[in-house]
């Protein structure tokens, strides 16, 4: 009975339309909509990436082998059971060009490929021409194609010629679009492409080579892949062989967009959580305006409950509808879009209408309107009849009964399971919405706080009469000081944490980490010319320093005779293979946490020494065995030792190292740092390249500047969902200045009528706004700082400085967001009469 009678006074008070809920509905409809537009961005990605698998992967199934061919029995395997198969070589190496006599060198990714490439999928070439006719051999030279980036590095143009170790080829096209690229994941260099056959005199496939084979498998239409994958899987056991389907034709590409979504919608549900403050204000200031009629329901008779479902029901009904229109705009904008995002991605994404985020968008929409706004309505309750003779509601309590309070946090750990269900990773959940919690805390106190301080410092500013209406009205409840710090606050602490995150991971990347960093990595020196090498260098004064290491690559396969993934679960250490090396002593720069290490002239069963804190992250101790498959053959040895390692410097660092007899007879290369002054780089270069053009230098600098630019790039999509929130924020920030703008119209009456001038309210006006945005911004701030160096320091482990340009550009924008909202509302009061609001309030 008391919900139907609650269902007819909703439907009678909603004849009145929308007013004073278009906050409400704009504030839910964004933040919605900003999740649901990522998540179909994501959706759409994954869309692609399933669909062009096999294009994206160059065939239906890939073998990846590492340092290594495939046999003749392993290849007599793929031929059974493919349609076609198609050999692909892929490493690093230096192309060189001689212009006027001088040398240019740059770094580039070979790919060597064979005449069935590629299997899915088309070359487009500059100029237009099959891939056959351009890598075919023409006066004895082969010819090859190239990325435009590499070209102009080299100042190349069609038909010049070019070395890659010691053989000559011929450039034939420029690099449109290569339909495996995303298969080959991140390059420190462009790529150079050509025929596997025409490597053969060059030198840079000698033994222990760093490169990777990978066969491509073109398969029948009625294939079952995981069957496959699973008899290649046994097939090919403790080989080394690594597995890709055309399920997911580009694993890290799948994985960065996966984690990079996830990451932009919890950021989107910050901004959702800014848009329940402007909620929960809209709410409460609708209630405010119907106490009479809420006291006249009570004095007719209308018991709590009639009350409370009254409101609820239209506030539900409400909800209902921004949530619609969020999900509406979200589903809408990707589409409208689409040809632009297509463009600026480098991989297919299939857009369509995609319900899973849509419906999950919905689903935090939902729960965040009910959490936001049960507060106020159960508020609701508390009015009585005595209201219509008295301003009861003021003397309400503050906190909603208990059962709304339990029922509110029953909604916010629904929220939070939801979303680390959701998104598949419960760490990152906890970390962001843990500190968009302990960011509202701050916030909330900070709120306060402000009006404390307004409070009592309004007895200090006498004779300033500015100043002291300008903290008169912060520490009121008319100004709306809680939904202002709120709102703006939690937009710029998204912000300030990004800037500080991002500012301190460049400064590691490319202000610290030069200072210490080498000048060069030299790879692939063969063991006959680390002599010579050596004594290039150790006869140069501007060298410094030259760390030198034997170079092998391994995959750890077992723990203790338990198959590795499921010991160490997708640790990094375990996700694919690994550089390993051999020593006869521990480096001078190194220290032993436990263990010992082997004699020098030991020659026993093999023995490890593992990095320390890798070995706490999986839970390995002394004694414990692992199995390493290296070049195909399984190597078990036991841990003798841990060992520091510190990867943080850019030099030379292996995760695991090895007595010399358990490897030295495996065929391997040299790997070399070189700590030399910059002048000195282009002499060194130039001299190793001409004696030893196998080798690979890789410039430190390079490497970092192509680190740097990702890093821009994820920063750069991170603030645009902080940008989301800002934007919500503001309009939390509309809404609470047009909450207060009959307040302030009143207060401008009574101060003109008192004798102040308009200037001197004007400047109240914005002084107030001002130091609004000044304490919003100044504590946002701190809670930026306060996550950006909790980033900073426990998961990215680098050093943390505050990034003052950054920290200084969120306060100014504290300012002008408040100002130029207050601004907005205070014209009209300002224009206002004041014997027509006056008499008004008789």
């Amino acid at each position: 009975m008391s919900l139907r009678l609650a269902a007819r006074f909703a439907r009678r008070e909603m004849r009145g339309g929308l007013r004073g809920f278009r906050l409400f509905l704009a504030c839910l409809a964004l933040g919605v909509a900003a999740i649901a537009a990522v998540g179909s961005v994501r959706a759409a990605i994954e869309g692609g990436l399933q669909r062009e698998g096999s294009a994206l992967l160059g065939g239906a199934a890939e073998l990846d082998f590492t340092y290594r061919f495939a046999t003749e029995n392993e290849q007599a395997w793929m031929a059974d059971r493919a349609t076609a198969v198609s050999e692909i070589v892929e490493f690093r190496s230096m192309a060189v060009v001689t212009q006027n006599g001088e040398d240019e060198r740059a770094l580039t990714q070979i790919k060597g490929v064979d005449a069935a490439y590629p299997l899915v999928g088309a070359m487009v070439l500059d100029p237009d021409m099959p891939l056959d006719q351009a890598l075919a051999e023409k006066a004895g030279v082969s010819g090859a194609v190239m990325e435009r980036a590499l070209v102009d590095r080299l100042g190349l143009s069609v038909g010049d010629e070019f070395r890659l170790g010691t053989e000559a080829y011929r450039l034939s096209a420029l690099i449109v679009r290569e339909p495996d690229s995303a298969a080959s994941g991140f390059a420190l260099g462009p790529r150079t492409l050509l025929r596997r056959d025409a490597l053969e005199g060059s030198g840079l496939l000698g033994p222990g080579t760093l490169y990777n084979s990978k066969y491509r498998l073109d398969l029948p239409p009625d294939t079952d892949l995981e069957a496959t994958k699973k008899a290649a899987q046994a097939q090919f056991q403790n080989s080394g062989m690594r597995w890709t389907d055309a399920r997911n034709g580009a694993p890290g590409v799948a994985r960065f967009v996966e984690r990079l979504s996830a990451f932009l919608v919890l950021v989107g549900l910050s901004g959702l959580a800014v848009g329940g403050v402007g909620v929960s204000a809209a709410v409460r200031a609708y209630l405010n305006g119907k106490t009479e009629v809420i006291a006249t329901l009570r004095a007719l008779g209308a018991d709590r409950a009639t009350i409370f479902q009254t409101y609820f029901l239209q506030i539900g009904l409400l909800s209902l509808l921004g949530v619609a229109i969020g999900v509406t705009l979200g589903a809408a904008a990707p589409l409208v879009l689409s040809p632009l995002i297509e463009a600026r991605l480098p991989i297919p994404a299939a857009f369509a209408l995609y319900p899973a985020p849509l419906a999950e968008a919905a689903i935090y929409g939902l729960l965040t309107a009910l959490a936001f706004t049960l507060w106020p309505l159960a508020r609701s309750e508390d009015v009585r009849a005595a209201t219509l003779f008295r301003d009861a509601w003021q003397g309400a309590r503050t906190l909603p009964a208990p059962k709304y309070l339990i029922v509110i946090a029953v909604i916010v750990a629904l929220l939070v399971g939801l979303a680390g269900w959701f998104n598949g990773s419960w760490w990152l959940t906890l970390w962001t919405l843990g500190g968009i919690a302990v960011a509202l805390l701050l916030l909330a106190l900070a709120a306060g706080l402000i009006r404390w301080i307004a409070r009592h410092a309004s007895k200090l500013a006498r004779g300033r009469p500015r100043l002291r209406w300008a903290l008169a009205a912060i520490s009121g409840p008319g100004e709306g000081a809680g939904a202002v710090v709120l709102s703006l606050g939690l937009g710029l602490s998204v912000l300030a944490a990004v800037g500080q995150i991002d500012g301190n991971l460049r400064n590691a990347i490319s202000g610290n980490l030069p200072e210490v960093a080498p000048s060069y990595f030299f790879v692939d020196i063969q063991k006959d010319q680390m002599p010579g090498y050596t004594d290039r260098l150790e006869n140069d004064p501007a060298v410094s320093r030259i760390d030198s290491a034997p170079m092998l690559r391994g995959v750890i396969t077992e723990i203790n005779g338990t198959p590795a993934r499921e010991v160490a679960g997708n640790h990094w250490v375990v996700r694919g293979d690994r550089g390993v090396t051999y020593a006869a002593a521990p480096d001078p720069d190194a220290t032993l946490t436990a263990g010992e290490w082997w004699d020098a002239d030991y020659d026993g069963p093999p023995l490890i020494s593992f990095a320390t804190e890798e070995a706490e992250e999986i839970g390995l101790k002394l004694g414990d065995t692992l199995t390493i498959n290296i070049l195909g053959r399984d190597i078990t040895g036991t841990i003798a030792s841990f060992q520091e390692v510190d990867f943080s410097t850019a030099g030379i660092g292996f995760v695991l190292t090895m007595n010399p007899s358990a490897l030295s007879g495996a065929p391997h290369t040299f790997i070399s740092t070189v700590y030399a002054e910059s002048e000195a780089e282009t002499a060194i270069l130039r001299d190793l390249a001409a004696a030893y053009p196998n080798i690979t230098a890789i410039r430190v600098r390079d490497a970092i500047d192509r680190v740097s630019s990702v890093l821009a790039g994820l920063a750069a999509a991170v603030s645009y969902g902080a940008l989301a929130t800002l934007l919500t924020g503001f309009l939390v920030l509309i809404g609470a200045a047009a909450a207060g703008a009959e307040a302030r119209t009143y207060e401008t009456a009574l101060l003109k009528t008192l004798g102040a001038t308009r200037r001197k309210i004007a400047g109240s006006f914005v002084l107030r706004a001002a130091m609004l945005g000044l304490f919003a911004g100044t504590v946002a701030l701190g809670a930026g700082i306060l996550g950006g160096w909790a980033v900073s320091r426990f998961i990215m482990e680098t050093d943390f400085t505050v990034i003052w340009p950054s920290a200084l550009l969120i306060i100014a924008g504290g300012i002008l967001a408040t100002v130029m909202a207050g601004l907005g509302f205070a014209i009209r009061s300002l224009n206002a009469r004041p014997a027509q609001v006056l008499r008004a309030r008789e």
